[in-house]
């Protein structure tokens, strides 16, 4: 299931303004505080809700007040549309407001629609901690099927309903859209943290910061020795002189990378390394996960990488997409840029302290010179994106 339009209200820099006909990958490009950040903020606000509450991911935000628009009236929205491969389009709608001073969720909502002209079915539709949920899922899709309602309660107003909903399996669709965003993935990589050690243990998939890089290499190499070959073969061909990685366990139980080039008889430990290859390790490590986040976000790949190495980065974001995930990137990096298609790139405009969002391909002037010859990535280094009228 992936997200093909999102749409935002009175999110900070986001006062009214919407992401459409989004494919596997999207790239991000803008000037500083412009809101990339804050758009992956909105995966990750959403995510936090889902796993606490409004009340709590609000407050790790600096509170309602802090986090709704400069001047703005209203609840804080979002409205979602999500397809299946072959499936019915889904729109999950929240809007978040403040009764007696405490952040409520004042209206969620999820609901398929079947087919171009059926009538859209709520599986949920709740206000204020209360609401009706469908109970007769099985029934969706049959012709002239009549929805069976329940009203439900939940514990507190700030909590959302495909959370409380989502544990039964009664309710299978709102559970399958929870674990949908519950898996949802922003990576916040520290080079730093990756070069670290680790105690001996157990991890499947990179975390948000990549500290645990040794330990999902050390489960690639054991579990899916072809994905980690995959992933040397791939390091091999990318950073000169890189011939084999290692993670290794010390006496002291700790986990450690070590990387053998090729001139050397003996390896490396990964805190030795460049940065570059430390990175490169670490993305190809997020990017090969045998079980994809249906929605991956990255920051600025381009730290610490050599130029030429970012359109091949491209390449392997795209490929992410083709095996199930979807991707979002932000960078300021015309080299990246050049690698990706047009009609992948958005270009974040801030003006009179609100960000609009535009995808490039929608610009005449723009995609008149991309078909001419010319590269996204000199396009925006030259100015040519403030001064479209984007």
């Amino acid at each position: 299931m992936r997200i093909e339009s999102i749409a935002i209200k009175n999110y900070r820099v986001f006062k009214d303004a919407e992401l459409s006909n989004l494919s596997g990958m999207s790239v991000l490009v803008g000037a500083n505080g412009s809101g990339k950040s804050t758009l992956f903020d909105v995966f990750g606000f959403l995510r936090d809700a889902l796993q606490n509450n409004v009340d709590k991911a609000l407050a790790r935000r600096g509170g309602f007040k802090e986090v709704r628009s400069r001047e703005a009236t209203g609840p804080i929205g979002f409205d979602i549309k999500f397809r299946d491969k072959s499936g019915p389009l889904v729109t999950y709608s929240l809007r978040i407001g403040l009764k007696d001073n405490r952040p409520v969720v004042e209206r969620e909502l999820l609901k398929y629609r079947r087919g171009q002209r059926g009538k859209p079915w709520h599986f949920l539709d709740f206000q204020n901690g209360r609401g009706l949920a469908v109970t007769n899922e099985e029934d969706y899709g049959k012709p002239d099927a009549e929805i069976k309602r329940d009203e439900q309660k939940l514990d507190s107003p700030d909590i959302l309903a495909i959370k409380g909903l989502g544990q039964f399996q009664k309710f299978k669709v709102v559970s399958s859209f929870r674990k949908l965003i519950e898996n949802w993935h922003v990576s916040n990589f520290h080079i730093e943290y990756a070069r670290s050690s680790q105690d001996a243990g157990y991890a499947e998939h990179l975390n948000e910061k990549g500290e645990n890089v040794a330990l999902v290499a050390q489960f690639l190499y054991e579990r899916h020795r072809d994905i980690f070959d995959e992933i040397l073969k791939k390091m091999s061909e990318r950073v000169p002189g890189v011939k084999e990685i290692k993670a290794t366990t010390t006496e002291e139980g700790k986990i450690l990378l070590r990387f053998q080039d090729g001139a050397f008889k003996d390896p490396f430990v990964a805190r030795y390394v460049s940065d570059g290859t430390i990175k490169m390790f670490t993305y190809l490590v997020l990017l090969y996960d045998p079980s994809p986040h249906p929605l991956l976000c990255v920051e600025e790949p381009e730290n610490q990488l050599y130029p030429k190495l970012l359109q091949e980065l491209a390449e392997e974001f795209r490929l992410y997409a083709r095996r199930g995930g979807q991707v979002f990137v932000s960078t300021h990096s015309p080299d990246l840029l050049n690698g990706v298609k047009l009609e992948e790139i958005f270009w974040l405009n801030k003006q009179n302290g609100y960000t609009s969002i535009k995808r490039l391909c929608d610009n005449k002037q723009i995609r008149a010179l991309v078909e001419e010859g010319d590269f996204p990535g000199e396009l925006w280094k030259q100015g040519f994106f403030e001064n479209t009228g984007l």
